[in-house]
């Protein structure tokens, strides 16, 4: 477990009170919840006056208005897509997260993926209720949406890279406890979606047997979820045991196609390691999706490559995502781009709009 791993939040038992409280409380009192730091309302109430608003416009917001012109229409100039773009924070390693937003915001991305890491915002250290609260405000004043993300490879473990999983023996506990943490962090920073990936299974254990123990831990932290109003958006990953579509949608099932599990499409991995081609992979996850990472990769390489380096051909992608009525975030994640980080941003970002505006000629 992690060292000071105090709960970030409680919410004390049987209350009905909405308020939000970040700071720690004893179990079972049912006082009325403080806010979530002294004064944070009042410094705050722009952000959560934008909650709802933002709120309709990401997960599982689903619009259906967009489609492409009529061919018999003949030619139209080709117009960009209702796409919002955004960046993760992992490809900002080496600057301050406040740094990283500010430049991510002036480059003109509407949005960021934010990693829970220690070296930009640790869930478990002592001034982080603070720490949200401020950083609220910042994403309001930047006005950039936000995705909460609990995919940093060592926050929990320094030494076993994505250690302990929900599927792990020993220690999944401190996992469910990070994405419960990760539920209270996005709530006070105004957002609706936390990504997830699944881990390892242990090593003998078949696919249903991984999926019932899967969904043991995440039916308890959908309810967490639900208290909050927060999608949990699971992303497969190549190398864990949900690492495809088709394991999603068999979980989903498990867990009675609950409408606050959703799915994280990273569209590289789609590309590298699922069964069926990228274009039918989107469309498989369209109904399902809350969120979408973007990035170049080659077929069964997983190293997520800058925009025109791998295999990928954006506009269908592009293209489906905005037909298919996507109106979550698209975040770019290329965690290698850190040394250039500003220059990354700014030419995947130009790469994105330009594929976005790229008509299909069939």
């Amino acid at each position: 477990m992690i060292p000071h791993a105090r709960d970030f939040a409680s919410r004390a038992s049987g209350t009905t009170s909405t308020a939000r409280d970040l700071t720690s409380r004893a179990s079972g009192t049912t006082s009325t919840a403080r806010d979530l730091t002294s004064g944070a309302r009042e410094t705050t109430s722009s952000t959560h006056a934008m909650t709802s608003s933002t709120r309709a416009m990401t997960s599982g917001a689903r619009d259906t208005t967009f489609s492409t012109p009529d061919p018999a229409t003949g030619p139209r100039p080709p117009l960009p897509l209702p796409l919002r773009f955004a960046y993760g924070t992992n490809g900002f390693a080496r600057h301050s997260l406040e740094e990283a937003l500010r430049i991510i915001a002036d480059i003109g991305y509407e949005g960021v993926s934010l990693t829970l890491a220690r070296h930009h915002l640790d869930p478990y250290a002592p001034d982080a209720p603070a720490r949200v609260a401020r950083l609220a405000r910042l994403l309001d004043r930047l006005g950039l949406a936000v995705v909460v993300e609990t995919g940093d490879p060592h926050l929990l473990d320094p030494s076993r890279p994505h250690l302990p999983g929900l599927l792990c023996d020993h220690g999944s506990d401190a996992r469910s406890d990070l994405i419960s943490r990760a539920v209270r962090v996005a709530d006070a920073l105004g957002a609706d979606t936390v990504h997830v990936t699944s881990g390892s299974a242990p090593d003998g254990m078949d696919q249903d047997a991984a999926l019932d123990r899967l969904a043991a831990p995440l039916r308890r932290l959908l309810a967490t979820a639900q208290t909050y109003g927060i999608t949990l958006a699971l992303e497969p990953e190549p190398e864990m045991f949900l690492n495809g579509v088709d394991r999603f949608l068999a979980l989903r099932t498990r867990l009675d196609e609950h409408p606050l599990l959703r799915l994280t499409l990273d569209v590289g991995h789609a590309h590298c390691s699922e069964p069926r081609p990228l274009q039918a992979c989107v469309e498989l996850a369209l109904p399902h999706l809350a969120h979408v990472q973007i990035e170049d990769m080659v077929r069964g390489v997983h190293r997520h490559l800058p925009f025109g380096t791998g295999e990928i051909d954006f506009p269908p992608v592009l293209h489906a995502l905005a037909e298919g009525g996507h109106r979550g975030l698209v975040s770019v994640e290329i965690q290698d781009g850190s040394a250039d980080a500003a220059r990354t941003a700014t030419r995947s970002l130009a790469f994105l709009k330009e594929a976005a505006r790229v008509r299909e000629t069939a």
